[in-house]
């Protein structure tokens, strides 16, 4: 059986900076472990499936060991190869996910907006080792749904980090997302999920759903500017409306093909 795939460069407007994320379009769900296979074989941070039902579609992402609730890069990605490569004429496309509800995606000029759920975060104690692990002394641990976010002193600290990722695996959250104020942006970040088999995600847009809502209270606006200074990089623009994030960015296209289950 033939599925077509795209790898798609997220968050970024040329190919090899951002979050490479494949988008696999399927007539109707394969077996779970057809689909972890699938993702473990691709290697990318994540892999979205896709399955058209009526005016929607149903999404789940898969990174190379697990199935995660929630990703940002990837739903651009998906976005990205149904408007601009299948067609998609409506003003908007809707996901319909198992643990996040709907999501829509608008095309907005040479990019994409996102309405994600808002998942503020709440302070909490810094555990033992975490600064030893991360390489780094937190000014603030912020717990969120999925992730731990890590304020830093400035954007330098967060750029220069070598954390220990087997040391990172000891604490139980979906991502660790060291987080500061930015020279040129109004905040930058990293991400590390070795639990989730990922040591470094380039570019996490569902972070932003926590980074976002934390920021703009500190800076006292809802619409920020965004990056996440790995070492591809990709900036994502932010806008807090009550209980949703707005997620915008653009998109390159590297691949287009086909695999074989």
């Amino acid at each position: 059986m033939k599925i077509p795939m795209w790898q798609v460069d997220a968050f970024t407007a040329k190919v090899f900076a951002g979050n490479p994320a494949a988008v696999c379009l399927l007539d109707d769900w394969l077996a779970d472990g057809v689909l972890q296979s699938i993702a473990a074989e691709n290697n990318l941070s994540e892999t979205a499936f896709l399955v058209p039902r009526g005016e929607e579609f149903e999404l789940r992402w898969f990174t190379p060991a697990v199935e995660v609730a929630l990703c940002g890069h990837a739903t651009l990605a998906a976005a990205k190869v149904l408007f601009d490569l299948r067609g998609w004429s409506q003003s908007e496309v809707r996901f319909r996910t198992r643990q996040r509800g709907v999501l829509a995606v608008a095309k907005r000029g040479d990019g994409f907006e996102m309405d994600f759920p808002a998942l503020p975060a709440w302070p909490v104690p810094v555990p033992a080792g975490l600064a030893a692990a991360l390489g780094a002394e937190p000014r603030q641990l912020l717990e969120s749904t999925d992730d731990w976010l890590v304020v830093l002193d400035d954007e330098e600290t967060v750029r220069n980090l070598k954390p220990d990722l087997a040391a990172l695996k000891a604490f139980n959250c979906r991502c660790l997302v060291p987080t500061a104020r930015g020279d040129r942006v109004d905040f930058v970040s990293r991400a590390f999920a070795p639990r989730f088999g990922i040591p470094e995600d380039p570019v996490t847009g569902s972070a932003h759903c926590a980074l976002a809502p934390h920021w703009a209270g500190v800076l006292g606006k809802n619409e920020l500017r965004a990056f996440q200074v790995s070492a591809r990089g990709g900036e994502v623009r932010c806008r807090v409306a009550g209980d949703r994030v707005r997620l915008a960015g653009q998109a390159a296209v590297f691949l287009e093909g086909a695999i074989e289950v």
